[in-house]
Parts: C-alpha cells; sequence; structure tokens
C-alpha cells in the first residue's frame, strides 16, 4: 500500500488560489512576440491544432529521422506526425500521419530506421505500419506520460514519472529512469544472478523526468525534473512557491536524487524525517514549478561558437504558483562540462495576463537549425542564427 507521508487542508486550500497562467489567444503573427538574443532568428515551422488549457495534448517530443524528417508525437491525442519539408525552405510542406493507434505516445526514438514510440504503458516500434511491442506493463496514470532516447552506446533510456506529488510508492519502477536494450530486455544499474529477475532501474528518486541528453564531449546524462507541489520550508508551514527548485540532474548509474523527502543541496523536507546523504544533488536548479521537460546540446547546430558547448531547456511552465514561473526557453551554460549558469534564450510567450504557449520539447536537426514544440499554441518553431559569425 502507497504511503502517503503529508497532506493536510492549508495546501489544498494554497493550491485551489493558483493555476497555470491564463490562455491567452495567438497572437496574429507568433514569431514577432517572442523575444529571442540578437542575431536569432524564428519562424514557425508547423501549425497544429492548439489544445489550450489541456494537459498532455497537442505537440510533445521529436525525433528526426535517418532521412531527416522530423517526426512529432501528440500525446493524449494518440497520434505521431512527420512533418517533411523537402524543398528545405524551413516550413513542413504537411503534415503526415503516421499512426493513430497508440496510448497517449510522448517519446520518439530512431533505432536505425525503425521508429520506437514510447506509450503510457510501454513501447512499441513501427514495423509496415504496425505496432510491434518491444517494452510491455509499464506502470500508467499520475506523471503518465513517457520520454524515450536511445543512448550513445545502444541502449533505450525512458522515464517513468511519480504516481503522486509526495508519497512512498509501492511500485519501485516509479520516479525512475530505466535502461533497455532495444530488444526490451531490462538492462539497469544492478547486475542479477541466479534467480533474481534482471531490473531495468537506471536512477532513482525522481520525481518527473521528461527530458535528457548526453554531454557531447564528456557523454555525461543530464536529465531535467520536476519537484513536488505545495512545499513549505518550514514545518507545517505555508505553501512557499519558490519551493521546491527543479533539478537539471547529471545521472549516474544506480544514483538517488532525492524525491521524495529531498530537494536542491540535499535538503530535508522539513515535514519528514530523512536523510539525504545518500542523494546526488543537482548540478544546477531551475526556477520553482517551471516545469523543466526537452533538453538537448547545441554542439551540432550552425550557432555561435560560444553556445556550442551549452543546452536549451524548454520550461513548459508551472501550473500551481501565484506568480507563474517558466513559459520560456533558457539556455544552460556549461564549463568543463558542468553547468555553471541559466540565461534566458526564447521568452515572450508569457505576459502578466496569462501566456499563448507553452514550450515543451527542443530538438537540433541535421542541417543546424533547433526545433522547439509548443502543445498549448499547436507550433513548432524553427529557430536559426543570421547574425555575424564569430
Amino acid at each position: 500500500m502507497r504511503i502517503v507521508y503529508f497532506t493536510f487542508l492549508l495546501l489544498f486550500v494554497a493550491a485551489s488560489s493558483a493555476d497555470m497562467a491564463s490562455v491567452l489567444p495567438l497572437p496574429p503573427d507568433p514569431v514577432t512576440a517572442l523575444k529571442l538574443p540578437v542575431g536569432f532568428q524564428a519562424n514557425i515551422f508547423a501549425r497544429l491544432e492548439p489544445v489550450g488549457a489541456s494537459f498532455f495534448r497537442g505537440p510533445r517530443m521529436m525525433a528526426f529521422s535517418p532521412e531527416g524528417n522530423l517526426y512529432l508525437s501528440l500525446g493524449m491525442d494518440n497520434k505521431v506526425v512527420m512533418l517533411p519539408d523537402a524543398n528545405h525552405d524551413g516550413v513542413a510542406d504537411k503534415i503526415v500521419n503516421v499512426a493513430d493507434h497508440f496510448n497517449a505516445p510522448q517519446g520518439l526514438a530512431f533505432v536505425g530506421d525503425k521508429l520506437y514510440v514510447a506509450n503510457q504503458d510501454g513501447v512499441v516500434k513501427l514495423e509496415n505500419g504496425h505496432a510491434v511491442p518491444v517494452i510491455s506493463g509499464l506502470p500508467s496514470g499520475g506523471h503518465t506520460m513517457k520520454s524515450l532516447k536511445l543512448s550513445p552506446d545502444g541502449f533505450l533510456i525512458l522515464n517513468v514519472g511519480s504516481s503522486c506529488n509526495v508519497c512512498v510508492e509501492d511500485e519501485p519502477l516509479r520516479a525512475t529512469l530505466l535502461r533497455y536494450t532495444v530488444e526490451g530486455k531490462p538492462a539497469g544499474a544492478l547486475q542479477t544472478l541466479g534467480r533474481h529477475a534482471p531490473s531495468p532501474i537506471w536512477a532513482t528518486g525522481l520525481r518527473n523526468t521528461q527530458g535528457f541528453a548526453w554531454h557531447p564531449k564528456t557523454g555525461e546524462l543530464f536529465a531535467t525534473n520536476n519537484g513536488a507541489d505545495v512545499r513549505s520550508g518550514i514545518k507545517n508551514g505555508a505553501v512557499n512557491d519558490d519551493l521546491p527548485p527543479e533539478h537539471l540532474n547529471q545521472i549516474q548509474s544506480g544514483g538517488f536524487y532525492g524525491w521524495p523527502t529531498c530537494w536542491g543541496d540535499k535538503f530535508v523536507d522539513p515535514n519528514f524525517a530523512g536523510d539525504c546523504s545518500g542523494m546526488q544533488p543537482p548540478a544546477i536548479t531551475l526556477p520553482a514549478h517551471s516545469t523543466p521537460i526537452g533538453i538537448t546540446f547545441l554542439d551540432k547546430t550552425t550557432f555561435p561558437v560560444e553556445y556550442r558547448s551549452d543546452a536549451l531547456v524548454a520550461l513548459h511552465g508551472s501550473w500551481n504558483r501565484n506568480q507563474p514561473s517558466g513559459y520560456k526557453v533558457v539556455r544552460v551554460h556549461f564549463e568543463q562540462g558542468k553547468p555553471v549558469k541559466v540565461s534566458d534564450f526564447i521568452t515572450g510567450w508569457l505576459s502578466n495576463k496569462g501566456a499563448w504557449g507553452r514550450p515543451v520539447d527542443v530538438a537540433v536537426a541535421p542541417d543546424g537549425a533547433v526545433y522547439i514544440s509548443d502543445d498549448r499554441a499547436g507550433l513548432v518553431y524553427r529557430i536559426i542564427y543570421k547574425g555575424e559569425s564569430k
């Protein structure tokens, strides 16, 4: 039985007074509403259906095929589409329905020429238009969307989010990153012998880690993580909108990353008795409840050289803060393979009246452009650098 550590009326009253930023209508020309660094230029690559205040629908995660076509998951719309650009003019020629029989697809990865799709309950690969199961029986519900990447050494990495805000899970696969072979065999951090079934668990204590990418020089895996909601820095205290910080974690095999009892630099949630000594602290933190999702490194872009050791992270935006956070794309600056600071890269989706867009994922195209998905607005943006090269 799952044991819920901490729930009291004050938290629910406080949470009910806050919400995600109100849905604003799309600007007539959305890209002119965006603010980018000098020399960068955005255009609308594809227009899909806006989803407004809906959760988990619309443009979610992206992957480029070996042929260079952009594939896009549509979450609870149960579809994956392809957005070809045969004439290379930076605008999708059309929206091609790849398949529409998925179960809340999110993560996409190509293994050779085969597209692997992470449903909320497992992973399938497409063969001749049919979905062939690769991984089955993953926990669904709660933080149900699954992201998926193929690691540089040829393994499938995917997340399983927590079932709750703060609890002890009775399902060991919850709040983890998992590792499998491309055939779907568990390949977790612990080696098992004899009658013990192999485990796919690679890292734990991750409430909801939907974005991950490998540093191009060190090969280290960095992953975004969404912290718990309605927390306080004082035992039985009022909710503090600035706690806990969101994490960008450097993932190590077998590492524990704090949830549900610890956050930040090994800080114990004051409402619990806990020990954070075994926690891996975040590589860097992000504003509380800003909801970091997609991350990509910029080494293969045509951006100026000073950007190419850095990463971009999509902050999808808060849903339960009095003062909204996120709703932007940030640049994580790296030095010697470690993140050292965070700065805004694209803003403009959020105003004091609400937000018309929510960035989800960030991906680098074969031609070096950066693509950003936006589920609220139903858009995919293409970002290039047009300034003078240094």
